[in-house]
């Protein structure tokens, strides 16, 4: 017999010997446990984790925060009326400084002392850029709500025109826990739901520190602090990236970015809103 036939015969059956014994430890492997822990509303199962948490992206197991009356909530009502130094952002006349689609005039709804989307008009952005500040939104639902889950009452307002805390009617409206009223969205749900009703209007309070970078490393994260209806929500949170839809957002290197104030189809009314510069 040539040594190359001999080699092939000692190949096969080294295979018919070993392809039992790994047959039987593959049937023998215990297979990856499901979640069986209780699904609680809408949202996904098969998004990445969110690192330091044992949740996903839009988990529709995580547990959503407790529902509280914000005026019995709120430790004492934070100012409204801009402090000296804030620069107004909107005052309820018209939206002179602000730009909507391809840095065209920013095409939102002036009346009666507030703006409000206007489907397909797309979101509007400050033409002011701006780095670590305080910045104050009030904000009202659509009356009477209409859709469910995310298509109720969605906006958003981010800060470097990258970091957002979302704005939804979760009034009585189940959703994923990170995006619902007041969320981080995508990284972390308020500690509480103090939606007000649809039409009613609402404060948010957001203190917000820039990110660091040196070169394309982050080396100081973006942290926020919320307050919604004058009750604290965030407490100088570390955020893990740039907010993101079914994935974990990341860094990018940026410098100061606008305000972005979100059109997702929905007409939600804006009024009030400034800003006073931190760094």
């Amino acid at each position: 017999m040539k040594p190359k036939s001999l080699c092939l015969l000692i190949a096969l059956a080294s295979f018919c010997t070993i392809r039992p014994t790994v047959l039987a430890q593959a049937a023998a492997a215990p297979a990856n446990p499901a979640d069986t822990r209780p699904v609680v509303g809408p949202g996904y199962d098969n998004t990445p984790v969110i690192p330091g948490t044992e949740w996903r992206v839009h988990d529709n197991r995580r547990p959503h925060p407790p529902v509280a009356d914000p005026d019995e909530m709120a430790k004492e009502r934070l100012p409204t009326a801009p402090p000296e130094g804030a620069v107004i952002l909107f005052d309820g006349t018209d939206l002179s400084g602000w730009l909507g689609k391809k840095n065209g005039p920013a095409m939102w709804e002036v009346q009666d002392g507030h703006m409000e989307a206007v489907k397909k008009s797309g979101s509007i952005r400050t033409e002011e850029a701006f780095g670590s500040c305080q910045l104050h939104v009030e904000w009202a639902s659509p009356n009477p709500p209409k859709g469910n889950s995310q298509g109720r009452g969605n906006s958003g307002v981010f800060l470097a025109n990258r970091y957002e805390v979302q704005i939804l009617d979760s009034y009585n409206n189940k959703t994923y826990a990170d995006g619902q009223c007041a969320a981080l969205y995508g990284q972390k749900p308020p500690d509480y739901n103090v939606c007000r009703g649809p039409g009613e209007w609402q404060t948010y309070d957001i203190f917000f520190e820039a990110p660091v970078f040196k070169g394309r490393d982050v080396v100081k994260k973006a942290v926020m602090t919320v307050y919604h209806n004058s009750v604290l929500v965030h407490d100088k949170v570390e955020l893990l990236g740039r907010s993101s839809h079914k994935k974990v957002g990341k860094y990018s290197p940026h410098g100061k970015g606008p305000i972005q104030l979100q059109d997702h189809g929905n007409p939600v009314r804006y009024r009030n809103i400034w800003i006073k510069l931190t760094d």
